[in-house]
């Protein structure tokens, strides 16, 4: 049997090479980082981080040694994604509202640790994005109470844009208030046009006058700054800390079920070459105006094999009784079935654009 020392040794030998693997493998991950920034993707990818693990335990002969190997690639991973994380810190992220607004909120989800940067509107936060004032915008695609957001829909349709991640926010609704302040008291409350549908419900129940406001964050800020113990907001219990109100009353949507999809935006398109059918592709197009031209589409679609996921249709504001329509299809629209489906599709379309391409 070999001596400690030499035993020691074989294992500075072995770490002496595993350092510079491991200086390799992290400058692939600046790559990666600069990849993600540039196509508005998530740092965490649990899918990828899966495929890995199952591919490379596989390298290991050596039964009673696995579970560890697999242990040392999670970590590894978890550095990796922490380097990643540090060189995003210049992200600058848009997206409409203030502070505490969902928008917001859904930005510090998908985007830890970037800068976020408020606009008034939705198109200002997506024009500064197209301008290069901003890496990404966050702005809300649907939600499953009130619907789709058109004024999003049209952007994606006549703007330059992409979507390369989705992210589904459960929205929960709250009376906040000043601190100290009951229900009894409170004469009128104050929240953006879809949190007052969908607490509607509520709002009869108390007989509360209401106020629209552009969002659930201004709403709040508003209040915080009245000496008036009669107005509340419907909102966040974020953005109620984050305004030093309290919750009156949690939880006081309509349906129990409130979500709002979010979709990153940013200059370039994602073109993920996995087989995953777990991917999601968002069409727009008009059709010629010929009779069944819309029908051959759906049948195209269909017939290559995609799942249609939603169709909607919006007018064009540029010529009146004229439409666009908004598809999501479930499926990886990079491979042979894809092309030939966007192939087909452009011979009845007059316009035709991949607006984005996600994993679910």
């Amino acid at each position: 049997m070999s001596d400690l020392k030499d035993i020691r040794n074989k294992i500075n030998e072995i770490d002496q090479e595993m350092a510079k693997l491991f200086e390799e493998r992290m400058k692939a991950s600046e790559e990666v980082a600069e990849y993600k920034k540039e196509h508005a993707l998530p740092i965490f990818d649990s899918s990828r981080e899966n495929e890995v693990i199952n591919r490379n335990v596989e390298y290991i002969k050596d039964e009673k040694i696995k579970e560890y190997y697999v242990n040392f690639l999670k970590n590894t991973m978890d550095i990796s994604k922490q380097y990643q994380s540090s060189l995003l810190n210049g992200l600058r992220v848009a997206y409409s509202g203030i502070t505490g607004a969902f928008a917001d909120l859904a930005a510090r989800k998908m985007f830890p640790n970037a800068e976020y940067v408020p606009y008034l509107s939705f198109s200002d936060a997506y024009k500064a994005c197209e301008n290069g004032e901003c890496d990404i915008c966050v702005l809300p695609l649907e939600n499953s109470y009130a619907g789709e957001v058109g004024l999003v829909m049209d952007l994606m349709f006549s703007g330059s844009l992409y979507v390369n991640q989705v992210y589904e926010l459960e929205v929960t609704h709250n009376l906040i208030a000043k601190k100290g302040t009951t229900i009894d008291k409170i004469k009128k409350v104050y929240s953006h046009k879809q949190a007052l549908e969908q607490c509607v419900d509520f709002i009869n129940e108390h007989k509360f006058d209401v106020e629209e406001a552009s969002n659930t964050a201004l709403a709040a800020k508003y209040v915080s700054e009245q000496d008036d113990e009669t107005i509340a907001a419907i909102a966040s219990s974020e953005t109620a800390e984050l305004y030093n109100l309290e919750v009156i009353k949690s939880n006081i949507n309509v349906s129990n079920i409130n979500t709002t999809r979010f979709g990153a935006f940013c200059r370039t398109l994602h073109k993920p070459v996995d087989k995953s059918s777990a991917q999601h592709c968002i069409l727009v197009y008009t059709v010629k105006n010929e009779a069944g031209a819309l029908a051959k589409t759906l049948n195209i679609i269909g017939s290559h094999g995609f799942n249609m996921r939603s169709l909607r249709s919006r007018p064009m504001k540029e010529l009146i009784w004229n439409y666009y329509f908004y598809v999501e299809i479930e499926g990886n629209i990079n491979n042979n079935e894809g092309r030939d489906m966007l192939k087909a599709l452009s011979i009845f379309c007059d316009k035709l654009k991949v607006v984005g391409v996600y994993k679910n």
